[in-house]
């Protein structure tokens, strides 16, 4: 009887260190409601820095600015695979989350899966296409704002006309990415290429530092990256070089190299979708949030910017913003010069998402 008493209590603290918790409680006040249990399932550790840390600093502003309304709990590091995305929602789910933000690419199949096996469950999923009318919508933002005027700091900045980009995946989100990083810096230096290296892997610290080193082997003197870890930046900073990050505000990884960085501010969503459960309004949606509601955003440029490029920023930042300006207007040209983009003509979301090409200047390869 010991041993089958012994082997329960590990199950159940096995299941129970799966999850973390937030800071919620598990009931408000006496005589309040009990709380929304939020569930967020991550691609990486917390500690990332970058991709995931931005997520989890969404979740802990969900937590401060609902307080007692809110329980989140979470799980980090769960590889993208049917049955790991699956598992992890389940005991979520088992914990009373009402509503579970999945944050990977890679989780979406599952994440649809798992909508039609709990219809009471609401589910978003960020970077992803899919969706249906009831309980499974997605959520991005227009990065290609924030990217482009990032493009312009490295432009500026650039002293060999060469700047590296550490890419994840040939996915359309870095191609995305990629191409308006490099309209912004061939807008103020017409000679400048961009060349990209994929690691292949969201989150591989010593990969990502491996490819920025390649980089910079090559004579590239400004490293931006679309990866989770601050390796790229460090690299920069070991060869005295510069770097823009990306997700969060990682300056303290790489003080002498960091100029800027897109991020993304999660909490801005989640408190509008967890508020709209609460209030009984929450409907499926196909969120895209952009640098005028403050979704996404340029972090200030640090004192090693180039001189000039806080005004050119905050220029084309105003057009972009009244939406006189898209990064994504033409002409536009391909790898090969061919044009993609005719003149005037400006993408629509649609269109952004549909591409599977990346802009001359740019050197590596789109597999």
């Amino acid at each position: 009887m010991k041993k089958i008493l012994s082997l329960a209590l590990i199950l159940v603290l096995s299941l129970t260190a799966l999850v973390g918790c937030g800071s919620g409680g598990d009931s408000t006040e006496e005589g309040g409601a009990d709380p929304i249990t939020v569930g967020f399932i991550y691609v990486g550790p917390v500690g990332d820095g970058g991709f995931t840390d931005a997520h989890d600093r969404g979740r802990l502003y969900l937590e401060e600015k609902l307080g007692d309304k809110v329980r989140t709990i979470y799980q980090e590091s769960v590889p993208e695979t049917m049955q790991d995305v699956k598992n992890a929602a389940k005991i979520m789910i088992d914990e009373g989350a009402s509503i579970i933000f999945s944050t990977s690419f890679g989780f979406m199949d599952a994440t649809e899966e798992l909508a039609t096996e709990y219809p009471d469950v609401k589910f978003m999923h960020f970077s992803g296409y899919k969706m249906n009318d009831t309980n499974f919508g997605n959520y991005f933002g227009a990065m290609e704002e924030a990217r482009y005027l990032s493009g312009i700091v490295a432009g500026l900045k650039s002293e060999t006309n060469k700047i590296g980009f550490v890419g994840a995946f040939p996915l359309t989100e870095l191609f995305i990415g990629i191409n308006a990083f490099t309209l912004g810096a061939q807008s103020v230096n017409p000679e400048a290429t961009v060349q990209v290296i994929w690691t292949n892997s969201w989150y591989d610290p010593a990969k990502e530092k491996e490819a920025a080193e390649a980089l910079l082997s090559a004579g590239c003197d400004v490293i931006a990256q679309h990866c989770d870890t601050t390796g790229p930046q460090v690299a920069a900073q070991e060869k005295g070089v510069w770097a823009i990050g990306y997700n969060s505000d990682t300056k303290e990884s790489a003080p002498e190299a960091f100029m800027t960085a897109p991020v993304w501010n999660h909490g801005i969503f989640y408190v509008d979708q967890v508020q709209a459960v609460i209030d009984g309004t929450w409907k499926v949606d196909s969120y895209y949030g952009n640098m005028l509601e403050g979704y996404v955003d340029l972090l200030p440029l640090t004192s090693v910017a180039p001189e000039g490029a806080a005004d050119n920023v905050a220029e084309v930042r105003a057009q972009i913003e009244s939406g006189d300006f898209n990064p994504f207007t033409g002409p536009i040209k391909n790898q090969a010069g061919d044009v993609v983009v005719a003149e005037g003509e400006k993408l629509t979301r649609d269109q952004i998402w549909q591409m599977n090409y990346l802009v001359k200047g740019v050197k590596g390869t789109t597999k």
